[in-house]
């Protein structure tokens, strides 16, 4: 189950469980669709993977026991800033390869 990190690794802005503007790659690294775009270039910094949408959970339990009240949120951020002249050099490397070709 996605842990719905509090916040951007890199700027830290806030981005609660029903945040649309939340992004994160295959090992749910999390940040902000400003960062990824204009800081990581849509690449992870971690991992070298691509960003989707971060899903929202439900907050109505539309299911018994299947919403954002029984598995909720994380509240452990995670916030490691990026070096953007390492970030730049890492995603020029790689961000033209689709994300399958990684």
């Amino acid at each position: 189950m996605l842990s719905l990190r509090p916040s951007c690794e890199h700027c830290a802005k806030a981005l609660p469980a029903d945040s649309g503007e939340a992004m994160i790659c295959s090992y749910e690294c999390t940040f902000c669709a400003d960062c990824v775009e204009h800081v990581l270039e849509g690449v992870c910094p971690n991992c070298g993977g691509n960003f989707v949408p971060r899903p929202i959970r439900p907050r109505t339990a539309w299911r018994p026991g299947v919403s954002l009240k029984f598995q909720p949120a994380s509240e452990k951020a995670v916030h490691i800033p990026v070096d953007r002249e390492t970030q730049r050099e890492f995603a020029r490397k790689i961000k033209t390869l689709e994300p399958g070709e990684r």
